[in-house]
């Protein structure tokens, strides 16, 4: 790690080591001469040797080890990007990806998604589990809630729902696509152990998704088009792109936008109407 590095590390250590309340954190506020904790209540709070603690904010320390900045992170209670610039100053890379089920969005994303009043939109786990989605979303492919929170999983619908595969037009392509995608996203967000139940399930309740599953594809899921037959629209074509949610690595959502400006209407009448599901 070079000199500058270093002072860059240190530096940022300091401004978050100031911030905190020594008396929300139980340490006595009498006779402090500074803001903020003493660097030996950083390294108590961090379990790791206050010279070494030192060392780092005055930019001697050598390279700290992943573990060292974890705790250290802890001790300063840094949110999730302040623990990756923590891991970028220090090691020059981020941290390694910890996966965390997620059990719901934020009333904000909701609210983002049901704004979208003739995009189909959706958010999912990196275990491809949906755990929102809109009313276009519901009317034009799957009304999520009518389903028990286990049944909302897109590869399981894709390969154990026969409704599901007679709405997708090309399924054999639209099946690897998503197979490929789904590894990819499971790796990336540290899920690859959590994923393997599923992955034993499907295998087992289908001998195609075992087959595309041993193909070992790995797909990026950017944005693409995706056809439907739809109960009521018909045939209707969708372009469709995936976006990361900022700071929450485990999610991501899908938006999809009707190639014809006339079916977008004819979703905006549909959703006005009691749902109805096609896959």
């Amino acid at each position: 790690m070079s000199h500058d590095t270093d002072n860059l590390l240190g530096t940022y250590l300091k401004d978050r080591r100031v911030r905190l309340d020594p008396a929300a954190l139980g340490f006595p506020v009498t006779r402090r001469r500074t803001p903020g904790l003493r660097r030996e209540e950083v390294a108590q709070r961090a379990n790791i040797s206050p010279t070494w603690y030192t060392w780092l904010e005055q930019g001697r320390g050598g390279a700290p080890s992943a573990d060292v900045l974890n705790r250290i992170a802890g001790g300063l209670m840094l949110t999730e990007p302040e623990r990756e610039h923590l891991f970028m100053l220090g090691l020059g890379r981020p941290p390694e990806v910890r996966y965390q089920p997620a059990t719901g969005v934020s009333p904000r994303l909701q609210r983002l998604l049901d704004a979208m009043e003739v995009s189909p939109a959706i958010i999912k786990t990196a275990t491809w589990d949906v755990v929102a989605w809109n009313r276009a979303a519901a009317v034009v492919m799957t009304d999520y809630a009518t389903l028990p929170p286990g049944e909302r999983n897109i590869l399981r619908m894709m390969f154990c729902n026969p409704r599901v595969r007679e709405a997708n037009e090309d399924w054999q392509g639209t099946a690897r696509f998503v197979v490929g995608a789904f590894r990819a996203d499971a790796a990336r967000a540290g899920a690859a152990g959590e994923v393997g139940d599923l992955v034993d399930e499907l295998s087992k309740a289908s001998p195609e998704f075992a087959a595309l599953w041993r193909d070992n594809d790995v797909r990026a899921h950017g944005e693409g088009v995706k056809r439907l037959r739809h109960p009521v629209l018909g045939p209707i074509a969708f372009e469709f792109s995936a976006f990361a949610v900022d700071g929450r690595p485990d999610l991501g959502m899908l938006v999809y936008n009707a190639v014809m400006p006339a079916d977008a209407e004819k979703i905006r009448a549909l959703a006005k109407a009691p749902p109805l599901t096609s896959g």
